[in-house]
């Protein structure tokens, strides 16, 4: 999971850096490197919730808040 993709390459490392605070906060053991030891349900947490947390910033960002 250390490779984030990006279409835009500045926001690279804020992906990346929000990657590590979602797992830290769902309680996923998420380290720099190999991950291999993550099972696919994990690993797929982590995605879901950065999901889920950016469609909440960007609907309170349409809602003016």
């Amino acid at each position: 999971m250390t490779n984030t993709n990006s279409s835009v390459p500045q926001a690279r490392e804020a992906l990346n850096k929000f990657k590590y605070e979602v797992a830290n906060e769902i309680g996923v053991p998420l380290k720099q490197g190999y991950n291999g030891d993550l099972t696919s349900a994990q690993a797929g947490y982590v995605g879901g919730y950065m999901v889920k947390k950016m469609i909440e910033a960007q609907e309170r960002q349409m809602a003016g808040n």
